[in-house]
């Protein structure tokens, strides 16, 4: 006995899922424009269809002609020029052909109107006046050619009014539109200048904090590396002392160089809690003291409760004033004064050389030392005095104004 396999029935997918597939893919009309177009036919259409009006040609035609003339408007948004000629001839057509698919003159109704307001919308107002001017000429030219072949029916250039309409509502869309994305597009290079802006001011920052950090420890280690030198045949204990300094130093670097460059490395708020403050200005006068550097630390007042980053600019401003007075200033002696008043917090550096009679103590450097503090302490609304001193010596001062904006909560 044979077996025969049954033949495969073909399944025909229904219409309404190939229209919902094309417009998932972008392709097919959306729900909206279905409904217009089914509401127009249904509205304008059909009440002529059943009405019995003589005159107006056959039923076929004036169902013909109303479905040919709303049909385009599922694809209004892709070929919005194509719709607008479609419409456009179907309703110069019914003209020429005398059918009137609406119960009023010259087949009144929307369908014109929404194809020209889409055109409006999505097409440069040039184009879409162009566009929208030839099809009323078009129109008007049927028209004159429809009156003589059909005495008996009315025209009129009604269309027009109904053009007119269309087109200032899609300019109006199109125009609200074009200035929401343009005011989008200017948050958007706002938000690009602000990000820029801090990204360079995170690396001013960053700078200053390199330079303060590598001119003062380079400074050191030349000091210390020099004394090593002298005394490495006659004072091996001094020198042994000189060089484990210069370790313990550039360890010290090291580590803080580290942390200064993963803050540009790593997202976020850096962490204020392994920067330098104001506690830490007494290790550092007593790290210069092994430098042959006779450093008098004093402090003035009680202090308050300062933000992290006042006292780090405190700190780099005293760094930096000290390493320039062991690279330039041709003393061995120098001041520290640390004055906490109610309102100002005062930071002074000075020192016992001789009478200068330049502008400061890096007309020999590159001049960046005296312009990072100004900069550090402009910051803060503050100012930076420096100059050389009438009896001799070099003299740096950073007043820092003090208000509740200042203080810790």
């Amino acid at each position: 006995m044979a077996i025969t396999s049954k033949p495969e029935t073909t399944r025909t997918t229904p219409w309404y899922q190939r229209i919902a597939r094309l417009h998932g893919a972008g392709l097919g009309p959306d729900g909206v424009d279905i409904g217009i177009a089914a509401a127009c036919f249904a509205a304008f259409t059909v009440p002529e269809l059943f009405s019995g009006t003589t005159g107006h040609g056959a039923v076929p035609a004036m169902a013909l002609f109303g479905a040919a003339a709303v049909l385009p408007l599922l694809v209004r948004r892709r070929w919005p020029v194509v719709v607008v000629v479609a419409v456009t001839v179907v309703l110069g057509l019914a003209m020429i052909a005398g059918v009137r698919f609406t119960p009023w003159v010259s087949n009144t109704g929307p369908a014109l109107g929404i194809a020209v307001l889409t055109l409006a919308n999505q097409r440069s107002r040039r184009d879409s006046l162009l566009i929208t001017g030839a099809a009323l000429i078009a129109l008007y030219v049927c028209g004159l050619v429809g009156v003589p072949l059909y005495p008996n029916q009315e025209q009129d250039f009604v269309q027009l009014p109904i053009a007119a309409a269309g087109w200032l509502a899609g300019d109006m869309l199109r125009t609200r539109r074009n200035y929401r994305e343009n005011l989008a597009a200017q948050q958007l290079r706002r938000a690009a200048a602000e990000e820029q802006r801090i990204r360079a001011e995170e690396r001013l920052r960053v700078s200053r904090d390199v330079h303060d950090l590598i001119s003062h420890t380079l400074s050191m280690v030349a000091v210390r590396s020099g004394v090593a030198r002298l005394l490495i045949d006659e004072q091996p204990g001094e020198a042994r002392e000189a060089l484990s300094t210069i370790e313990t130093a550039s360890r010290s670097a090291l580590r803080e160089l580290r942390q200064v460059l993963a803050q540009m490395r790593e997202p976020g708020q850096p962490d204020e809690s392994d920067e330098p403050g104001l506690a830490e200005i007494d290790a550092l006068v007593a790290g210069l003291h092994h430098d042959g550097l006779a450093v008098e630390y004093r402090v003035v007042g009680a202090p308050a409760a300062y933000p992290a980053l006042l006292q780090t600019t405190a700190y780099r401003i005293v760094q930096e004033a000290l390493t320039n007075v062991v690279k330039h200033a041709n003393t061995d002696r120098a001041q520290v004064e640390i004055r906490h008043a109610a309102h100002e917090l005062t930071v002074s550096v000075v020192d016992d050389g001789p009478v200068r009679h330049h502008d400061g103590p890096e007309s020999s450097g590159s001049g960046l030392g005296l312009v990072g503090m100004r900069e550090r302490a402009s910051l803060f609304g503050g100012r930076l005095d420096a100059g050389p001193r009438p009896e001799g010596g070099f003299a740096v001062t950073a007043h820092f104004p003090l208000d509740e904006e200042h203080h810790d909560d």
